[in-house]
């Protein structure tokens, strides 16, 4: 039986470097990187070791988002110790509920609460953060093409389809930088969400923040590529969130049509890339349990797409290609 080197570090660093000499540890997640998370226990309390492999990881980001964030008074775990060279920490525990297990019962609550942590992270300090550009913003949607199009499905594409993909992904760019910006997570959703007693919801798996667009991590929250919900409902929410980002000063006087448009066009370039991301983690890590959520996302890109001409082009090409057949689709009622 291989032996998990890592595993016996992470133990050998709690016993001797922290003197933690009774502890019990179990595993806690893992998730689309290549960290992985444990459950310690030690002195009749909990804690989550965090073991990122310093020649794939680098543990500094999420120290120095995890800092930005607590300054705002959002619930990110405290640092317990660490071990930069070795790329391990010891956190707070959060628990184990996360937002996707509790949405169904408690929905207009935990968004609500979600939102609110979301007006005060946005207001973190963004110094030194990558910007969210347009350089960035294509080199993630390209990942649909290459991962999802032609990797996963096989699919040859001519010039002239790559020129349509090309030219949606200008206009979506378009847009989006011209949206107001602020701090963004990048992956604000119901599994990154996790429900808590006091100051709700705990924030996890923020490391790869940047600077952006302020709907970005409000359409990942609302249209969750694990959760989905009639669109009339997400847009109600999205209103509520454009008041609440407003009274906070993150927003001047928007009408809602415009708000919309951003809101949609914005989740278009993430579930764009995301078709690509869950192809590639497939593909390239071994992981083929995020295939079963790629019908969900492309038909988010299906129906927002076709309501807006950035994108009709792309959902034409995506229905003369017989993709939705290919995939499969989910019913989004309206």
């Amino acid at each position: 039986m291989k032996t998990d080197t890592r595993l016996e570090a992470l133990k050998n660093w709690i016993n001797n470097s922290l003197n933690w000499k009774e502890i019990s540890i179990e595993v806690a997640s893992a998730d689309a990187s290549f960290r992985r998370y444990f459950r310690i226990g030690y002195n009749n309390k909990t804690y989550i070791a965090m073991d990122a492999p310093p020649d794939k990881e680098d543990i500094l980001p999420f120290i120095d988002i995890t800092n930005r964030l607590l300054a705002t008074g959002v619930h990110a775990p405290q640092i317990i110790a660490n071990s930069k060279e070795r790329g391990f920490l010891i956190l707070e525990d959060l628990g184990s509920t996360p937002y996707q297990d509790q949405l169904k019962d408690s929905a207009n609550s935990l968004y609500a609460d979600a939102m609110q942590a979301l007006i005060k992270m946005q207001k973190a300090d963004t110094a030194g953060l990558a910007n969210y550009d347009d350089k960035l913003l294509t080199e993630e949607m390209q990942l649909m093409p290459e991962w999802f199009l032609e990797k996963h499905l096989e699919i040859k594409l001519t010039d002239e389809q790559k020129q349509i993909i090309k030219q949606c992904f200008n206009n979506l760019n378009k847009n989006i930088l011209e949206q107001p910006k602020g701090f963004v997570h990048r992956d604000y959703h119901s599994r990154n969400l996790m429900v808590i007693d006091k100051n709700n919801p705990a924030i996890i798996d923020y490391q790869d923040a940047v600077y952006g667009s302020i709907t970005y991590d409000l359409v990942s929250l609302l249209r969750d590529c694990y959760v989905y919900w009639p669109n009339t409902q997400v847009e109600h929410w999205a209103l509520e969130y454009r008041d609440m980002a407003k009274q906070a000063g993150l927003l001047a006087d928007i009408d809602d049509q415009t708000f919309i448009q951003w809101f949609d066009l914005m989740g278009l370039q993430r579930h764009i890339k995301v078709l690509g991301i869950f192809c590639r983690l497939w593909h390239r890590d071994g992981k083929e349990h995020y295939l079963n959520d790629l019908p969900l996302t492309l038909s988010y890109v299906l129906t927002v797409g076709a309501k807006h001409p950035e994108a009709q082009a792309l959902v034409e090409l995506f229905y003369s290609l017989d993709i939705p057949s290919k995939i499969g689709t989910v019913d989004i009622p309206q």
